[in-house]
Protein backbone atom coordinates (compact mmCIF):
# COMPACT_ATOMS: atom_id res chain seq x y z
CA UNK A 1 0.00 0.00 0.00
CA UNK A 2 0.94 3.49 -0.94
CA UNK A 3 2.05 6.62 1.53
CA UNK A 4 -0.29 8.85 1.60
CA UNK A 5 0.07 12.19 -0.40
CA UNK A 6 1.73 14.40 2.72
CA UNK A 7 0.50 17.52 0.83
CA UNK A 8 -3.23 15.73 0.48
CA UNK A 9 -2.54 14.40 4.36
CA UNK A 10 -4.36 16.61 6.75
CA UNK A 11 -2.79 15.04 9.82
CA UNK A 12 0.94 16.01 8.05
CA UNK A 13 0.08 19.82 7.79
CA UNK A 14 0.85 20.65 11.58
CA UNK A 15 4.11 19.27 11.16
CA UNK A 16 4.78 20.73 7.57
CA UNK A 17 3.59 24.68 7.91
CA UNK A 18 3.33 24.68 12.31
CA UNK A 19 7.21 26.01 12.38
CA UNK A 20 8.10 28.95 9.65
CA UNK A 21 11.49 28.00 10.30
CA UNK A 22 10.91 24.62 8.33
CA UNK A 23 9.49 26.62 5.46
CA UNK A 24 12.52 29.16 5.49
CA UNK A 25 14.86 26.71 5.59
CA UNK A 26 13.53 24.45 2.55
CA UNK A 27 13.17 27.64 0.05
CA UNK A 28 17.00 29.07 1.11
CA UNK A 29 18.18 25.89 -0.09
CA UNK A 30 16.20 25.49 -3.10
CA UNK A 31 16.87 29.12 -4.06
CA UNK A 32 20.75 29.22 -3.45
CA UNK A 33 20.59 25.95 -5.99
CA UNK A 34 18.42 28.39 -8.82
CA UNK A 35 20.72 28.09 -12.10
CA UNK A 36 17.81 29.12 -14.53
CA UNK A 37 14.46 30.30 -14.02
CA UNK A 38 13.29 33.68 -13.54
CA UNK A 39 12.25 34.17 -10.16
CA UNK A 40 8.26 33.34 -9.68
CA UNK A 41 6.89 36.24 -7.88
CA UNK A 42 8.32 38.98 -10.43
CA UNK A 43 7.04 36.83 -13.69
CA UNK A 44 3.85 36.76 -12.03
CA UNK A 45 3.65 40.70 -12.09
CA UNK A 46 5.35 40.91 -15.46
CA UNK A 47 2.08 38.85 -16.05
CA UNK A 48 -0.70 40.85 -14.73
CA UNK A 49 0.94 43.87 -16.01
CA UNK A 50 0.61 42.35 -19.51
CA UNK A 51 -3.15 40.81 -18.82
CA UNK A 52 -4.87 42.97 -16.81
CA UNK A 53 -6.57 45.74 -18.74
CA UNK A 54 -5.54 48.20 -16.08
CA UNK A 55 -2.95 47.14 -14.04
CA UNK A 56 -1.58 50.56 -12.54
CA UNK A 57 -5.55 50.90 -11.47
CA UNK A 58 -5.57 47.94 -9.02
CA UNK A 59 -7.70 47.94 -5.70
CA UNK A 60 -7.36 44.97 -3.98
CA UNK A 61 -5.08 41.82 -5.20
CA UNK A 62 -5.37 38.36 -3.05
CA UNK A 63 -2.33 36.26 -2.27
CA UNK A 64 -3.57 32.70 -1.42
CA UNK A 65 -1.40 30.14 0.34
CA UNK A 66 0.65 33.22 0.74
CA UNK A 67 2.88 31.46 3.42
CA UNK A 68 5.85 33.63 4.65
CA UNK A 69 4.76 36.84 2.27
CA UNK A 70 7.39 36.70 -0.37
CA UNK A 71 5.01 36.78 -3.17
CA UNK A 72 2.65 39.56 -1.22
CA UNK A 73 5.51 41.57 -0.72
CA UNK A 74 6.71 41.72 -4.37
CA UNK A 75 3.12 42.57 -5.63
CA UNK A 76 2.75 44.86 -3.32
CA UNK A 77 5.89 46.83 -4.05
CA UNK A 78 5.91 46.31 -8.01
CA UNK A 79 2.08 46.60 -8.77
CA UNK A 80 1.34 48.87 -5.91
CA UNK A 81 -2.92 48.17 -5.41
CA UNK A 82 -4.69 50.48 -2.96
CA UNK A 83 -4.63 46.82 -0.54
CA UNK A 84 -2.61 42.95 -0.90
CA UNK A 85 -4.58 40.70 0.78
CA UNK A 86 -2.35 37.35 1.64
CA UNK A 87 -4.23 34.38 3.08
CA UNK A 88 -3.03 31.15 4.51
CA UNK A 89 -3.63 28.37 6.68
CA UNK A 90 -0.71 28.32 8.92
CA UNK A 91 -0.58 30.72 11.53
CA UNK A 92 3.43 30.48 11.76
CA UNK A 93 3.43 31.38 8.18
CA UNK A 94 1.45 34.22 8.71
CA UNK A 95 3.21 35.64 11.71
CA UNK A 96 6.72 35.98 9.96
CA UNK A 97 4.58 37.62 6.62
CA UNK A 98 3.33 40.24 9.24
CA UNK A 99 6.76 40.81 10.64
CA UNK A 100 8.45 41.11 7.10
CA UNK A 101 5.34 43.24 6.13
CA UNK A 102 7.06 45.67 8.33
CA UNK A 103 9.35 46.65 5.79
CA UNK A 104 6.60 48.25 3.54
CA UNK A 105 4.89 50.50 6.29
CA UNK A 106 3.47 52.69 3.31
CA UNK A 107 1.73 50.01 1.54
CA UNK A 108 -1.50 48.30 2.83
CA UNK A 109 -1.25 44.48 3.24
CA UNK A 110 -3.08 42.66 5.10
CA UNK A 111 -2.57 38.85 5.92
CA UNK A 112 -5.66 36.69 6.84
CA UNK A 113 -5.90 32.69 8.38
CA UNK A 114 -8.01 31.58 6.36
CA UNK A 115 -9.29 28.17 4.32
CA UNK A 116 -9.14 28.58 0.26
CA UNK A 117 -11.84 26.38 0.04
CA UNK A 118 -13.92 28.72 1.96
CA UNK A 119 -12.19 32.62 1.03
CA UNK A 120 -13.53 35.04 3.58
CA UNK A 121 -13.57 37.65 1.16
CA UNK A 122 -16.90 39.42 -0.45
CA UNK A 123 -18.05 38.24 -4.09
CA UNK A 124 -16.80 40.78 -6.76
CA UNK A 125 -13.79 41.69 -4.77
CA UNK A 126 -10.44 41.43 -6.11
CA UNK A 127 -9.50 43.05 -9.32
CA UNK A 128 -6.46 39.96 -9.12
CA UNK A 129 -6.56 36.52 -7.33
CA UNK A 130 -2.92 34.67 -7.33
CA UNK A 131 -2.52 31.37 -6.07
CA UNK A 132 0.74 29.66 -6.76
CA UNK A 133 2.24 26.73 -5.35
CA UNK A 134 -0.83 25.71 -3.00
CA UNK A 135 -3.22 24.07 -5.00
CA UNK A 136 -1.80 20.90 -4.86
CA UNK A 137 -2.60 20.91 -1.18
CA UNK A 138 -6.15 20.85 -1.52
CA UNK A 139 -8.29 17.26 -2.70
CA UNK A 140 -10.65 19.48 -5.05
CA UNK A 141 -8.88 22.17 -6.55
CA UNK A 142 -11.56 22.71 -8.66
CA UNK A 143 -13.61 23.86 -5.94
CA UNK A 144 -10.74 26.36 -4.97
CA UNK A 145 -10.86 27.98 -8.28
CA UNK A 146 -14.65 27.89 -8.09
CA UNK A 147 -13.89 30.44 -4.91
CA UNK A 148 -11.22 32.17 -6.66
CA UNK A 149 -14.30 32.82 -9.87
CA UNK A 150 -16.22 34.11 -7.13
CA UNK A 151 -14.27 36.65 -5.23
CA UNK A 152 -13.10 38.24 -8.90
CA UNK A 153 -14.32 41.17 -9.56
CA UNK A 154 -15.64 41.52 -13.40
CA UNK A 155 -12.55 42.08 -15.52
CA UNK A 156 -10.39 40.47 -12.88
CA UNK A 157 -7.45 37.60 -13.45
CA UNK A 158 -6.50 34.51 -11.99
CA UNK A 159 -3.21 33.56 -11.31
CA UNK A 160 -2.23 30.08 -10.83
CA UNK A 161 1.04 28.63 -10.82
CA UNK A 162 2.23 25.13 -10.27
CA UNK A 163 4.71 22.45 -10.86
CA UNK A 164 5.34 19.49 -12.97
CA UNK A 165 4.59 15.37 -12.30
CA UNK A 166 8.30 14.90 -12.50
CA UNK A 167 10.06 17.93 -11.10
CA UNK A 168 13.04 16.80 -8.31
CA UNK A 169 13.16 13.55 -10.33
CA UNK A 170 17.31 13.29 -9.86
CA UNK A 171 16.29 13.98 -6.22
CA UNK A 172 14.04 10.56 -6.11
CA UNK A 173 16.52 8.79 -8.02
CA UNK A 174 19.64 10.31 -5.19
CA UNK A 175 17.38 9.14 -2.54
CA UNK A 176 16.88 5.79 -4.02
CA UNK A 177 20.79 4.85 -4.99
CA UNK A 178 21.78 6.17 -1.46
CA UNK A 179 19.12 3.86 0.55
CA UNK A 180 17.74 6.51 2.36
CA UNK A 181 14.42 5.47 0.79
CA UNK A 182 14.20 2.57 -1.94
CA UNK A 183 10.93 3.16 -3.15
CA UNK A 184 12.07 7.06 -3.43
CA UNK A 185 10.78 7.18 -7.35
CA UNK A 186 7.33 5.03 -6.91
CA UNK A 187 5.90 7.58 -4.44
CA UNK A 188 3.08 10.20 -6.01
CA UNK A 189 4.33 13.22 -6.62
CA UNK A 190 3.54 15.95 -3.89
CA UNK A 191 2.16 18.00 -6.87
CA UNK A 192 -0.58 14.94 -8.20
CA UNK A 193 -3.43 17.38 -7.23
CA UNK A 194 -2.84 20.55 -9.18
CA UNK A 195 0.20 19.90 -11.44
CA UNK A 196 1.11 21.65 -14.81
CA UNK A 197 -0.76 18.88 -17.08
CA UNK A 198 -4.11 19.37 -15.50
CA UNK A 199 -3.54 23.02 -14.25
CA UNK A 200 -5.37 24.58 -17.18
CA UNK A 201 -8.27 22.20 -17.32
CA UNK A 202 -8.46 22.84 -13.50
CA UNK A 203 -8.58 26.67 -14.23
CA UNK A 204 -11.41 25.59 -17.27
CA UNK A 205 -14.02 24.21 -14.94
CA UNK A 206 -14.72 27.79 -13.88
CA UNK A 207 -12.73 30.57 -15.91
CA UNK A 208 -11.72 31.65 -19.30
CA UNK A 209 -8.14 30.97 -19.84
CA UNK A 210 -6.43 33.34 -21.25
CA UNK A 211 -2.70 32.10 -21.90
CA UNK A 212 -0.68 29.17 -19.92
CA UNK A 213 2.85 29.58 -19.87
CA UNK A 214 5.70 26.80 -19.31
CA UNK A 215 9.17 27.82 -17.85
CA UNK A 216 11.87 25.01 -17.10
CA UNK A 217 13.45 26.08 -13.98
CA UNK A 218 17.28 24.32 -13.12
CA UNK A 219 18.97 23.72 -9.83
CA UNK A 220 22.47 22.47 -9.30
CA UNK A 221 23.15 21.63 -5.53
CA UNK A 222 26.67 22.03 -4.92
CA UNK A 223 27.16 19.01 -2.94
CA UNK A 224 25.72 16.59 -0.32
CA UNK A 225 25.20 19.66 2.74
CA UNK A 226 23.86 21.45 0.39
CA UNK A 227 21.41 18.47 -1.04
CA UNK A 228 20.78 17.00 2.70
CA UNK A 229 19.58 20.90 3.62
CA UNK A 230 16.82 20.67 1.04
CA UNK A 231 16.18 16.76 1.57
CA UNK A 232 15.41 17.40 5.48
CA UNK A 233 12.54 19.59 4.69
CA UNK A 234 11.56 17.26 1.99
CA UNK A 235 7.83 15.18 3.71
CA UNK A 236 7.69 13.05 0.17
CA UNK A 237 10.52 10.06 1.30
CA UNK A 238 9.94 7.49 3.78
CA UNK A 239 13.59 8.36 5.61
CA UNK A 240 14.83 6.46 8.36
CA UNK A 241 14.19 7.87 12.36
CA UNK A 242 16.41 10.66 12.92
CA UNK A 243 16.95 11.88 9.30
CA UNK A 244 14.26 13.88 8.36
CA UNK A 245 14.80 17.48 9.51
CA UNK A 246 18.19 17.04 10.19
CA UNK A 247 20.27 18.04 7.61
CA UNK A 248 23.82 17.24 8.96
CA UNK A 249 22.75 13.53 10.00
CA UNK A 250 21.47 13.17 6.36
CA UNK A 251 24.43 14.53 4.80
CA UNK A 252 26.72 11.71 6.98
CA UNK A 253 24.30 9.45 5.72
CA UNK A 254 24.73 10.44 1.73
CA UNK A 255 27.93 11.14 2.88
CA UNK A 256 28.61 7.26 3.75
CA UNK A 257 27.08 5.62 0.59
CA UNK A 258 27.45 8.08 -2.47
CA UNK A 259 31.01 9.79 -3.33
CA UNK A 260 30.06 13.93 -2.78
CA UNK A 261 29.30 15.60 -5.74
CA UNK A 262 27.32 18.40 -7.13
CA UNK A 263 23.05 17.42 -8.07
CA UNK A 264 21.38 18.87 -10.75
CA UNK A 265 17.62 18.97 -11.16
CA UNK A 266 14.93 20.08 -12.76
CA UNK A 267 11.46 21.34 -12.08
CA UNK A 268 8.61 22.54 -14.87
CA UNK A 269 6.96 25.47 -13.36
CA UNK A 270 3.43 26.69 -15.59
CA UNK A 271 1.93 29.93 -15.29
CA UNK A 272 -1.86 29.79 -16.29
CA UNK A 273 -3.92 33.43 -16.74
CA UNK A 274 -7.33 33.13 -16.33
CA UNK A 275 -10.73 35.46 -16.16
CA UNK A 276 -13.88 35.16 -15.28
CA UNK A 277 -16.33 33.72 -18.17
CA UNK A 278 -18.27 36.22 -20.29
CA UNK A 279 -22.28 36.01 -20.16
CA UNK A 280 -23.96 35.76 -23.93
CA UNK A 281 -23.45 39.17 -25.76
Amino acid sequence: MSKPNPFLDPARQRELYGHASRLAGRTSALMRAKAVGRPVPETIVGLVQSHHAHPDQLDVVLDIGCGRGTSSLVIAERLRPQRVVGLDAAPSLLAHARERANELPDIALEFLEGDFHALPLPAGSCDVAVAAFCLYHSPQPKDVVAEITRVLAPGGLAVLVTKGLDSYRDMDQLVARAGLDLRAEQHESLYASAHSGNLADLAASSLDVVIVQNEEHTFTFDGHEHTAQYLATNPKYDLAPGLYGNPGVLAAALHEFLPDQPLTTRSLITFVIAQPKRGPA
